[in-house]
């Protein structure tokens, strides 16, 4: 498999980047020269880091909107909406730099006669983070602003379909003033060279953003060495509407959901269960909604849905489509103009309304990462929360109701690292995005998210030796 990267624009099929990719001995000098650009950076204060960091959003704050343009050449989100993940990126780094301080203190151990105790917070060293590409910004500064703040070296890896985020963050990283060889690109276009590189003894903790299938692969490759392993994985994420719910604020914000982004995003509203007494009345609120969207060129700024990110995604989405036809779901997509007359050279697939369906299909068992809303009648809470657990992956799910009391009743019994009540897809900064089951390993952000980028070092001293 060729290690070259071709990044193709999700709106044209036309190439808009390329490069030969990063290869294995390349890799290995890399890290090396991490290794040594580590043992310097380390010892520079943390208020020096602090400034240098700073510097470095600034200038990515000044040309927010170019890297709009980029990124939506590059992933197909409609430019209305790219600029947002460069300010939302920026909230998530503020709040990063508000909480290092108290996070890389030392912990004092308890207080005898004769003795000092200590924890004291060591960086890692070299961190190989590879990213993804459908919110590349966010998913980046998680990962890169912790560690570089902790004092280790980055190694990173950019999705190759959004390759021009890495070599942006590299030039401002570089102009903002950060040492030579603490911020490196690897461009991988093949798995295989990417076992090869995530095993390399210089690098001293993997974080991967991604599919599921990719992260147990990681694993793999990683199993043969003690190295810590952060994994931000997929997800089929499940919502609750209850009886007593604003049925239109409810369809509007879980439509919104399920297909901003065109669905591709790992907590996008995958599953949509709704109470019985107001389930056609629900349908006919999401049929409203989604009829006022504009599926088209996402340079358009009145476009709200664009292209999916490859040909293969097309297939993907409308294999779990078909099967679910096939398995007696009906389709209750509302008229829409723009859904039947996408563009004709993009990865255009239109949003989907299913009911009707049931756990023996596949978009309701597996991660569909496209506009597909299947929603599913029930009875009760009780086979709302026993439908919504029953899956392999725990990322996120959400609970629609007036009734905030009996939500966070339920929320308790919800088998998912993040729970919303009337709130869906919105990884706050304050608290941890963390995976269970098969949706991840380790967790960013919140109060923990400087955990994985540092090792604990015991002092134990004795004051005197008699």
């Amino acid at each position: 498999m060729s290690n070259a990267i071709r990044t193709l624009s999700p709106s044209t099929n036309k190439l808009i980047y390329e490069h030969p990719g990063t290869s294995l001995e390349e890799a290995r000098q890399l890290a090396i020269s991490a290794q040594d650009a580590h043992k310097s950076w380390k010892q520079v204060p943390l208020s020096e880091r602090k400034s240098i960091i700073l510097k470095a959003l600034e200038l990515i704050k000044a040309n927010k909107e170019t890297l709009a343009e980029e990124l939506t050449s590059q992933m197909g989100r409609p430019i209305a909406f790219a600029t947002k993940e460069i300010d939302t990126m920026r909230k998530r780094a503020d709040y990063l730099l508000d909480i290092v301080d108290d996070s890389l203190k030392n912990l004092p151990g308890q207080p005898e006669d004769g003795f000092r105790r200590f924890l004291k917070k060591e960086p890692i060293g070299v961190v190989f983070i590879a990213t993804a590409w459908n919110f590349p910004y966010l998913i980046t500064i998680s990962t890169i602003l912790p560690a570089l703040l902790a004092g280790n070296a980055v190694l990173l890896r950019p999705s190759p379909q959004t390759p021009l985020i890495g070599e942006r963050f590299l030039s401002f990283f570089t102009e903002a003033g950060l040492p030579p060889h603490l911020f490196q690109l690897i461009h991988c276009g093949s798995l295989d060279v990417l076992d090869q590189i995530v095993a390399l003894p210089q690098i001293n903790l993997v974080s991967f953003t991604g599919s599921t299938a990719g992260g147990m692969r990681i694993r793999e490759a990683t199993a043969r060495r003690v190295v810590p392993v952060n994994l931000e994985l997929g997800g089929n994420d499940p919502a609750y509407v209850r009886p007593d719910a604003d049925l239109a604020y409810v369809a509007a914000q879980l439509v919104d959901g399920a297909v901003f982004n065109s669905g591709q995003s790992c907590c996008s509203v995958e599953r949509v269960y709704v109470h019985a007494d107001v389930h056609d009345a629900f349908v006919h609120e999401v049929q409203k909604e989604l009829a006022t969207y504009k599926l088209g060129d996402p340079a358009d700024q009145s476009t709200t849905t664009g292209p999916v990110i490859s040909q293969q995604a097309v297939k993907t989405i409308n294999a779990h489509i078909a099967d679910a036809l096939a398995k007696g779901a009906v389709d209750a997509t509302p008229d829409n103009a723009t859904f039947s007359a996408p563009p004709p050279d993009g990865n255009y697939v239109a949003p989907k309304v299913l009911v009707n369906v049931s756990h023996d299909m596949r978009t309701m068992r597996e991660e569909t990462f496209g506009p597909v809303m299947p929603i599913m009648k029930v009875a009760s809470d009780d086979e709302a929360v026993a439908l919504m657990n029953d899956t392999d992956f725990g990322l996120t799910a959400s609970v629609w109701t007036k009734d905030v009391s009996a939500a966070e009743g339920l929320m308790d019994r919800l088998e998912a690292g993040t729970v919303f009540v009337n709130r869906c897809d919105y990884p706050s900064p304050d608290l941890a995005w963390i995976g269970w089951k098969n949706s991840g390993l380790g967790c960013t952000l919140g109060p923990h998210g400087f955990d994985a980028f540092y090792k604990l070092k015991s002092f134990h001293i004795k004051e005197q030796q008699a």
